[in-house]
């Protein structure tokens, strides 16, 4: 049954050549289709029609070398503070998350923070990052050495800390006066 199937659809595939049509419109511009137009006359290839395209080499030029580099480069990072799962009382919603990166950081890569998987503030070439009015609650960081082209360099395992912050009453409660003093 393939077999038959296979023959079929290669005998069918030679006689499947499709019939190209030429005309030039009122502008002088040349069309063609594969399908008849007004005034349009069927076009006979030659037997030896060919691609003539040919593809230049090129030689390694400084940008080349430079993504060549960048994959090179082996930086070794992590985050040193604050610890894993520590808690942090601040009730402005300060943090500062410091990293450890080695061999140091070339001028081409920076550091980025993603703060539960959201980049937070600009890309730096310093390994500390401070941060403020950050909401209470369960955080996880990590700190990327990215490329000029995007590219991951190195990555921290994530570091889960806990920020806690006061609940400040914002408006009194009234208590109801009975009448006794």
């Amino acid at each position: 049954m393939r077999f038959s199937l296979t023959i079929f659809l290669l005998f069918f595939t030679l006689f499947a050549q499709a019939t190209v049509y030429k005309w030039v419109d009122e502008d002088g511009k040349i069309h063609y289709s594969d399908k008849p137009i007004e005034n349009s006359e069927a076009v006979e290839f030659k037997s030896n029609t060919q691609n003539q395209i040919k593809l230049q080499t090129f030689k390694a030029n400084s940008s080349a070398s430079n993504d060549i580099q960048d994959s090179s480069t082996q930086y070794n990072l992590s985050i040193t503070s604050p610890d894993e799962e520590e808690t942090i009382r601040n009730n402005e919603g300060k943090i500062t998350i410091m990293a450890r990166i080695s061999p140091d950081l070339e001028a081409k890569h920076v550091l980025v923070l993603l703060m539960d998987g959201i980049v937070v503030g600009t890309p730096q070439t310093s390994p500390i990052f401070s941060l403020k009015d950050i909401d209470r609650g369960e955080h996880s960081f990590v700190i990327k050495a990215v490329a000029q082209n995007g590219k991951q360099l190195a990555s921290t395992p994530p570091r889960k800390i806990f920020l806690h912050r006061a609940i400040i009453n914002r408006q009194a409660i009234p208590t109801p006066f009975n009448g006794v003093k």
